[in-house]
């Protein structure tokens, strides 16, 4: 299929290695971080924050929460261009909501009028909220819409990635404390340009199970 976007896909794959001297242009890093605001998410909650990792001292501060696990995502932290951690917020609260409904007004999408009935969509929240307040499971799966995204935003630019379950979500918790405030990481996309002599993936053929053993149409 010639299909730009099965294009997109066919050359996409997981980077082992990245090229160190090389870094993703300003343009470029504009066109992501827009698609990732732009990423779906149930009653458009928007439960996240992306941290992206750019500097020198915050690709010391990954590379440090290493530590105790994961050392063979180790070396992304600093050979790739950049990273970007994907955390989500535990509680989410009404009071979360009512910030996406605001900002629903301003943008046109809601009328002033209507902003209380505008609320309705956050009996999805309760239903996946517990007695302490935490409902986790439903904002971490709704952060997975937006890595996914992401991923396809890089394979359109020929940008290289590496998602990363592989992450200390204890420590990251802890060297970020501050920019996570509160919000948890569970995984993380490692992106920027593959070293061509040490990334063995890069000239592995691609393989998926076929067609006709994932997927039905009734």
């Amino acid at each position: 299929m010639t299909n730009a976007i099965i294009a997109d896909l066919e050359k996409r794959y997981t980077a082992k290695r990245y090229d160190a001297t090389k870094r993703v242009p300003k343009e470029d890093l504009a066109v992501i971080y827009d698609a990732m605001v732009l990423s779906p998410s149930s009653i458009n909650s928007q439960p996240w924050k992306f941290i992206v990792i750019e500097s020198d001292e915050a690709k010391q501060r990954l590379h440090d929460s290493y530590a105790n696990k994961f050392q063979f995502n180790q070396p992304h932290a600093k050979t790739a261009s950049h990273t970007i951690l994907f955390a989500y917020n535990p509680k989410y609260t009404r009071e979360d909501y009512a910030k996406v409904v605001d900002q629903g007004i301003i943008d046109g999408r809601t009328k002033p009028e209507d902003r209380e009935s505008a609320f309705g969509g956050y009996a999805f929240v309760d239903l996946n909220t517990d007695e302490a307040g935490n409902n986790a499971t439903w904002t971490k799966s709704q952060t997975y819409l937006a890595l996914g995204n992401t991923m396809h935003t890089l394979a359109r630019l020929g940008i290289d990635s590496t998602p990363m379950e592989g992450v200390d979500s204890e420590m990251l918790g802890q060297i970020f404390a501050k920019e996570l405030d509160g919000y948890v990481c569970e995984v993380a996309l490692a992106f920027g340009y593959h070293h061509s002599d040490e990334d063995y993936n890069a000239k592995l053929p691609k393989s998926r199970l076929n067609i006709d053993q994932v997927l039905q149409v009734l």
